[in-house]
């Protein structure tokens, strides 16, 4: 079985999406693929609950508790290594991971970004493509490296953006997108291996 490890920092809608993909369209038989594990660096994390009603194994390390990134970041991959994984999902997990991290992971390691990279990398996606006057915006699902949202693009979800948008009108819509093209890109990596 192939084990798929999702981490969240908040609501969890594109791991949701994930679950809810895998499980309607059977991935257990048809790839051969679970999502073993959804780990979380906050308690009160929206996700969680949800991963549970499912019956996914849930854990939380709280970065707080750690005094370096170096130190949380091994006590993170201590939790999802617990849970052999074969590919770790980053779904709105909000922490920049160390170097050591990403090599560990390294082939197996994937994000969601809220805009057509490369362009605008980082925060404030939606505002800095309006700001631009972007006539397009989108998300993409991209693997990760050490240099922040610059690895190889897997998928790419693309939306107008209209007249009179406000960044979070852009952001429902990118987040639709977003909901459609994660489970395919981690459909096509399982498929892969």
């Amino acid at each position: 079985m192939k084990n798929i490890v999702i981490l969240i920092s908040g609501s969890g809608s594109n791991m949701a999406a994930i679950v809810r993909t895998a499980q309607q369209e059977r991935w257990q038989e048809s790839l051969g693929a679970r999502v073993a594990a959804v780990i979380s660096n906050k308690a009160n994390a929206g996700g969680l609950p949800f991963a549970q009603q499912q019956g996914i194994a849930t854990a939380v390390v709280d970065h707080k508790a750690y005094d370096s990134r170096e130190s949380f970041d091994a006590a993170l991959m201590a939790c999802i290594d617990a849970h052999a994984p074969d590919l770790v999902v980053l779904a709105g997990f909000m922490r920049i991971l160390t170097p050591g991290f990403v090599t560990h992971y390294s082939g197996r390691l994937i994000n969601i970004h809220p805009s057509l990279l490369p362009a605008f990398a980082g925060l404030h996606t939606h505002q800095r493509a309006i700001d631009a006057g972007c006539k397009f915006a989108g998300c993409s699902v991209h693997q990760v490296i050490a240099d922040l949202d610059a690895g190889p693009i897997l998928e790419q979800g693309l939306v107008p953006v209209l007249p009179g948008d406000t960044a979070e009108l852009l952001a429902a819509r990118v987040l639709v997108q977003e909901h459609q093209i994660y489970p395919k890109a981690v459909r096509a990596l399982l498929q892969a291996r």
